[in-house]
């Protein structure tokens, strides 16, 4: 059972202010859920409508849980479908060293939480564990940036510096830029501790992020006589270049 009070204290943390004052964030959906709780995050409570809660005994018994009906779960979830868990999640204090041998991919002014989350996620995938935002991408709290990671953001390191700033401390590496013009991604030779900066998905990498880039790459266009597309969805484009970055 759950009180008014709770849920509008909940619905609340559907605002980023609210997140940020509360230290909180949502996550939400079985799949996503069930990876928070392999992972290091601190898990504040649980929600879970009665099927699950009776179904997964076994996962929710260290956590603390409440049976929710399915009309209170809709109330506090920010789903147009409302999904069968929901967890209330601590917001890290400290993140882990920056790792000098590993890639880093740096993301500049990304605006859609969509898209920020699709990133996180098709670097889980490739095994890429550290991404550096600047402070003017979407938040990673947001939960329609949460959803979009299905569970990712568990593996993958996010976090926001002033980008020509850190850029200038990872001199010693090599920092990629993707633009319209550059070397092609098919024959550049990428290696394992490369910086890739990806840009807005309105206007690229800005110029002062470009000052810092030691290599500009590009994706190539497909060969046809048809016209073709100014530019490359911002997660798209990401995901080509990390499936190429990783065949390295």
């Amino acid at each position: 059972m759950i009180s008014k009070n709770r849920i509008s204290d909940i619905r609340k943390l559907h605002q980023k202010k609210f997140r940020d004052q509360e230290r909180l964030f949502l996550v939400e959906g079985r799949k996503s859920v069930e990876m928070l709780l392999q992972s290091k995050f601190e898990v504040v409570e649980i929600f879970a409508t009665e099927n699950v809660f009776r179904e997964n005994q076994k996962l929710l018994q260290y956590s603390a849980v409440t049976m929710v009906s399915s009309a209170d779960m809709e109330r506090i979830s920010t789903l147009n479908t409302a999904p069968e868990l929901l967890a209330i999640v601590r917001q890290p204090v400290a993140l882990l060293p920056i790792t000098d041998d590993e890639p880093i991919l740096v993301l500049d002014r990304i605006a859609d939480p969509g898209n920020l989350g699709t990133m996180i996620r098709t670097a889980d995938w490739f095994g890429i564990r550290q991404i550096v935002c600047s402070p003017d991408c979407v938040e990673l709290f947001n939960p329609k940036t949460i959803q979009s990671t299905m569970g990712s953001f568990c593996h993958v390191q996010v976090r926001y510096e002033d980008l020509p700033a850190f850029l200038k401390r990872q001199s010693h590496r090599r920092i990629l830029g993707t633009f319209l013009g550059g070397e092609s991604i098919s024959t550049f030779a990428f290696k394992t501790n490369d910086i890739v900066v990806i840009g807005s998905e309105s206007n690229g990498i800005s110029s002062s992020v470009a000052q810092c880039i030691t290599n500009r790459i590009t994706i190539p266009r497909g060969q046809t006589t048809a016209p073709s597309a100014e530019s490359l969805n911002a997660a798209i484009a990401a995901a080509i270049v990390m499936e190429r970055w990783s065949d390295r």
